[in-house]
Parts: C-alpha cells; sequence; structure tokens
C-alpha cells in the first residue's frame, strides 16, 4: 500500500509533466499558425506566377540517303 507521501509526490510529478506538455503544445501551435500563414502566401503566389508557355515541337526532317 502505498503512503499519503508518496502519493502525494507522484501527483507533483504528474502536474509537472503536465505542465511541461501544455507548454509544448502551445508551442506546436504557435508553430503550426505561422506555417499555415506561410503556405498560404506560397499558394497565392503560386496561383498568380503565370504559366510558361509550351514551344511548338520541331518538326523533324527526314534525311535523304
Amino acid at each position: 500500500m502505498a503512503t499519503a507521501r508518496q502519493i502525494q509526490y507522484r501527483m507533483g510529478q504528474a502536474k509537472k509533466k503536465l505542465t511541461k506538455l501544455n507548454k509544448e503544445i502551445a508551442a506546436v501551435k504557435t508553430k503550426m499558425k505561422g506555417l499555415d500563414g506561410l503556405l498560404k502566401k506560397a499558394k497565392a503566389a503560386e496561383k498568380a506566377k503565370p504559366k510558361a508557355k509550351k514551344r511548338p515541337a520541331r518538326k523533324k526532317v527526314e534525311k535523304k540517303k
């Protein structure tokens, strides 16, 4: 059987772990927002670019033997 002190210690450790994870989640969320903004800008720039026109294929000239 665990004593009250052991249980309190384990609860304290769990709280520390939880706060650390919450900080990591917040950091990842902000990183994702930044990346999302960059993605939107990249997509908008991609749409704005005029597409390069393809040159017509050259006609093959057969050599006479």
